[in-house]
């Protein structure tokens, strides 16, 4: 006489015996061949062996797709390093460094896509006094910048070094870059700000990584640290 379970078998159940059991089908290799399961891709009953094949097959289609994906930034990186190089080269070969402001904006806008861009440079020497990129710039600006631990980006939200840009009212997002002189042993002295600015409000956004943007602030830094 049969009485009915008090605690049912489970499919839990089952999964963790068959864990716990790992010669289960060693002692019933009849199995791996009479269970039949439903292909993920046809819809066709598939043996236990194959069902297996093809999961293994689709993990490796995973993979190779996370290592095209690998090489593919890690080429990217590669030629953007390049271009780096190549710009850094350019800067620091320029004889007259009161044309430095200008070149950077016009390169950055044309060597990395940037719709506008601009800098304002403090403290330097007095012959640089009356240009352009040293127009006096407030002493909150200057706390903000000093306060930022890596490039700012997010929305334009009136911020005043805006108003550097040509067009302000098109700056939907922006990145607000401190630049330093080169110090002895790391950085050195503050004494500027570079404002990249665009119409597109996901360009430059809240919590993007900003390596490529701290790059550029070296380089910007360093080359115009001549005009101190």
């Amino acid at each position: 006489m049969t009485t009915p379970l008090t605690h049912p078998v489970t499919e839990d159940d089952i999964a963790d015996y068959l864990g716990n059991h790992p010669d289960f089908f060693e002692r019933h290799a009849e199995l791996l061949a009479a269970v039949h399961l439903r292909s993920p891709h046809n819809q066709r009953a598939v043996s236990l062996q194959e069902r297996q094949a093809q999961m293994l097959r689709d993990k490796v289609k995973v993979l190779e797709h996370r290592m095209m994906e690998m090489i593919r930034h890690g080429t990217d990186n590669v030629m953007l390093s390049g271009r780096l190089l190549s710009w850094a080269a350019t800067l620091f070969g320029t004889l007259n460094a009161a044309d430095l402001p200008g070149q950077i904006s016009r390169d950055i806008a044309d060597r990395f896509a940037v719709p506008e861009v601009a800098l304002r440079l403090w403290d330097l020497a007095p012959v640089h006094a009356q240009s352009s990129f040293a127009r006096p710039v407030s002493p909150e600006l200057r706390q903000f910048v000093q306060a930022l631990d890596e490039p700012f980006c997010g929305l334009n939200t009136g911020f005043e070094l805006a108003d550097w840009l040509t067009t302000p009212q098109a700056a939907a997002s922006l990145a607000v870059l401190p630049l330093y002189a080169p110090g002895a042993g790391g950085q050195g002295a503050l004494f500027g700000a570079l404002v990249l600015a665009s119409p597109d409000s996901q360009r430059f956004q809240n919590g993007m990584g900003t390596e490529f943007l701290e790059r550029i602030a070296e380089i910007c830094g360093a080359a115009l640290a001549r005009l101190r």
